[in-house]
């Protein structure tokens, strides 16, 4: 009896195998489409090291290796204080979010107050209102606060973000509320259970929205447009849309600063990818 019933088992996950043949597509297709997504970013990086006179022969390994495209954009305009720019605006947008998103996502999946879901319905709400739909009316009300041409102009607009609130309040729904009932039992009010107790076990989530918060405002272009016209205040994507305007056909400048400004966020992502991937695991997302 007990050798038909693992001979029943074995068949069974036999049958639930996927066939070689599926196998081998599947393995096709993701080669495929990984060529097709890195292809692009290996070619700036390489065409970034050609001259003026090879850089649109369409060949990938540069006949005439150089390094001047990259001397030329650090020294002919203020490209590192672009960079600094964007990653100072960047970093304080992405520690501000997380703060308040974080606390906004735990009030939202743990206290009972009156309205909580239609609030909660409110905020998701806004992930159907595109972004140019309140550039106007976003633009009005920073020019009454006098927050037009400065850090807090760049930074304060663009803290809220209901993916984030939503994300994190999907993740707090899934943790154990025993944990937190302890916490209650000890003497622990919410804020110290939120501080101690759910922030910790946070991190995964919390890294990867660091990722994507970092990531967005660092390629943030339409805002910091329309806010800033001050040339110190210039963030790395302005940079580069004003660099290609200046020297149209000079495309190996161009693809320098393009590489430049793309390098962190490449090491950004492969160095915390393992976050991304636990959080979207964890999230209650399928």
């Amino acid at each position: 009896m007990a050798s038909d019933a693992m001979a029943t088992q074995a068949d069974t996950r036999a049958g639930r195998r996927r066939p070689p043949s599926s196998r081998a597509g599947l393995t096709i297709l993701a080669v495929v489409l990984s060529v097709i997504s890195v292809a692009p970013v290996l070619w700036m990086v390489t065409s970034s090291f050609k001259t003026r006179e090879t850089v649109t022969d369409g060949k990938l390994i540069p006949t005439d290796f150089t390094f001047d495209n990259f001397v030329y954009v650090f020294t002919e305009v203020p490209f590192a204080r672009y960079l600094w720019n964007s990653f100072f605006i960047s970093a304080m947008i992405t520690i501000a979010a997380l703060f308040f998103h974080s606390m906004a996502a735990y009030a939202l999946a743990r206290l009972r107050f009156p309205g909580r879901d239609k609030l909660f319905g409110a905020i998701f709400a806004t992930l159907l209102v595109t972004a140019p739909v309140v550039l106007i009316p976003l633009f009005l009300v920073a020019r009454e606060l006098n927050l037009l041409d400065s850090y807090a102009g760049l930074i304060i607009p663009a803290i809220f973000n209901a993916f984030g609130i939503f994300l994190l309040r999907q993740f707090y729904l899934g943790l154990p509320k025993e944990l937190e009932e302890a916490a209650v039992i000890d003497g622990c009010g919410h804020w110290r259970v939120y501080w101690n107790i759910v922030l910790p076990m946070s991190r995964p989530i919390l890294s990867a929205l660091a990722i994507f918060f970092f990531l967005a405002n660092w390629n943030a272009f339409v805002w910091p447009l329309v806010a800033t016209n001050d040339q110190d205040l210039t963030v790395v994507q302005l940079g580069i849309a004003s660099f290609q305007t200046q020297y149209t056909s000079n495309w190996n400048y161009i693809l320098a600063a393009a590489t430049v400004a793309a390098l962190p966020m490449l090491i950004l992502f492969f160095a915390f990818q393992r976050q991304i991937v636990e959080s979207v695991k964890t999230s209650g997302i399928k």
